[in-house]
């Protein structure tokens, strides 16, 4: 049996514990204990990227990604963008950054290496709260979904406030779109409340499965981008 290996360690100055560390081929990142992400399934993290590319007819040129991870989003995104796309991605911690250019680079293909690519160290909702009308897609997979945020600060961007500053960070036709390991009734009530389109599609971890699923909210003024009839 092969044993978990600790990479490397981190801590913020909340003193939050991120742990990075590998059994054989898997690669994991634990916050305060607790599962984070690991490279064991990425699939809903790629159609994450993969739909809402496809719902902006792949045509998206300044694209903002909260949260950089295993680097699996920030590939995806990369991989359909437009030669001259500038894509953005947030994280919060700067050891992520460098563990994505270091041990966990060859998991997505070195994409921070990418011209394209432009890392801003710092909180996703400080960024959004200077970036009106800067975005023509938002991709934000900050946590584990709006009912389990690994640091309380986070819980923001699901709730009004946060709601407001990436509303106004989008153009007038651009989309957001939310990962999240689990449907959230309270947050769709939340999205429901904003003059905007929105939708929530379920994810198989496994495709043909309906045993475990992941979930992706979209959001758009533009109700025709989520195949929706526009308001009367």
């Amino acid at each position: 049996m092969n044993l978990w290996t600790t990479l490397a360690r981190a801590e913020t100055a909340s003193g939050d514990d991120i742990l990075l560390r590998q059994r054989g081929d898997l690669f994991e990142i634990r916050y305060n204990g607790i599962e984070l992400m690991s490279n064991l399934n990425h699939q809903s993290e790629d159609q994450l990227a993969l739909r809402a590319m496809r719902r902006m007819d792949f045509s998206a040129r300044r694209i903002l990604i909260g949260g950089l991870g295993l680097g699996y989003t920030l590939r995806a995104v990369l991989d359909l963008a437009l030669p001259d796309a500038e894509v953005t991605v947030c994280e919060l911690i700067p050891q992520v950054a460098d563990w994505n250019r270091g041990p966990l680079a060859h998991l997505a293909g070195k994409p921070l290496d990418d011209p394209r690519a432009r890392l801003v160290i710092g909180d996703v909702q400080a960024h959004l709260a200077q970036a009106c009308g800067a975005y023509d897609l938002i991709l934000l997979d900050t946590d584990n979904g709006p009912d389990f945020v690994v640091r309380p600060e986070n819980t923001g961007i699901y709730q009004s406030g946060g709601l407001t500053s990436v509303a106004r960070a989008l153009t007038p036709d651009g989309l957001v779109a939310f990962w999240s390991a689990t449907a959230s009734p309270e947050f769709e009530r939340t999205l429901a409340s904003y003059p905007w389109a929105w939708l929530r599609e379920d994810i198989a971890l496994v495709p043909g499965r309906v045993d475990a699923m992941h979930h992706i909210y979209s959001c758009s003024r533009n109700a025709v981008l989520l195949g929706q009839r526009l308001a009367a």
